[in-house]
């Protein structure tokens, strides 16, 4: 039988038109997802007069103005949400995370029976929408007097990250040669240090990965505040914007706009600086163990 062989030509061709095909569809959705964001820092330079015109170009503000960002920096109710949301984030991303080592060392390497079936059990239970969970968790915090406080997000938050993370964990901890911790334990090491040693360093990047994925649980999260705070001195900064800055059909878009890109510039530097490192966290934890 004979095969038929492509022309270096027509391979050619095919590459090229699957190139110009690949960077179109990018450049679409490079386009679509960076406009909303553009708008945003756009509007939050304008002062309300200009936002209010009707014969402003929405794109680009024709008087810039810091003052929406000196306002907002000035107000003391705004930095207590600010300041809420960072500590929240903080205590959250360093419990979730010592759990989920902790956990996915224990799933992954210690070998004892249903550690398999509870792996998948853990993976699972991310699954579940947080939409269906502050009902009933309303009930079990106000039953613990968590209400109005801070510390129901230290609670739930992790609740919402452990699985992820510990999903991730478990790959990066399953494509490390069983050799190395087999050899330690015959050296005299306890699994805390195999964990501390040998686990962590060579686990780096998915530990980075993890960590940014709780932070991003953490820092955005609306819902859970909004269900559970209600106190001018308790609400972090996703229900803040809204709590101040919207006074019923009134919205001050420009601090509005302002608050949001303040809101957003600690994930987008994190992202910035470890995306390498979540991308390859993340590849891990999906194709391995």
């Amino acid at each position: 039988m004979s095969a038929t062989i492509a022309r270096p030509g027509s391979l050619h061709r095919q590459r090229q038109w699957t190139l110009w095909g690949s960077y179109t569809a990018l450049s679409f959705f490079v386009v679509v997802f960076l406009v909303p964001p553009f708008y945003m820092l756009m509007t939050s330079l304008k002062s309300s007069a200009e936002i209010s015109a009707e014969a402003g170009n929405p794109w680009y503000p024709h008087s810039p103005t810091l003052a929406n960002y000196m306002t907002l920096l000035g107000s003391d109710s705004f930095m207590r949400y600010f300041f809420n949301s960072v500590w929240v984030t903080a205590v959250v991303v360093v419990v979730s995370m010592v759990i989920s080592i902790l956990s996915a060392f224990a799933l992954s390497r210690m070998g004892f029976k249903g550690a398999q079936v509870l792996s998948t059990g853990v993976f699972l239970t991310y699954l579940i929408p947080p939409s269906l969970l502050f009902i009933p968790l309303f009930q079990i915090v106000g039953w613990l007097g968590l209400i109005n406080s801070t510390w129901v997000l230290v609670l739930l938050f992790p609740t919402l990250a452990v699985p992820f993370a510990t999903w991730i964990m478990i790959g990066y901890f399953s494509s490390i040669p069983k050799e190395l911790d087999e050899a330690a334990l015959i050296d005299g090491a306890s699994y805390m240090q195999i964990l501390v040693q040998i686990f962590i360093p060579v686990a780096l990047p998915g530990i980075i990965a993890a960590t940014i994925f709780a932070f991003t649980i953490s820092w955005g999260a609306f819902l859970y505040p909004l269900a559970y705070l209600y106190s001018a001195d308790q609400v972090t900064l996703t229900v803040g914007i809204v709590r101040d800055l919207i006074r019923g059909d009134v919205f001050a878009w420009g601090m509005i706009m302002a608050a949001c890109v303040i809101g957003a510039a600690p994930p987008i530097i994190i992202y910035t600086f470890l995306m390498d490192y979540y991308v390859a966290g993340l590849t891990a934890g999906s194709t391995k163990g």
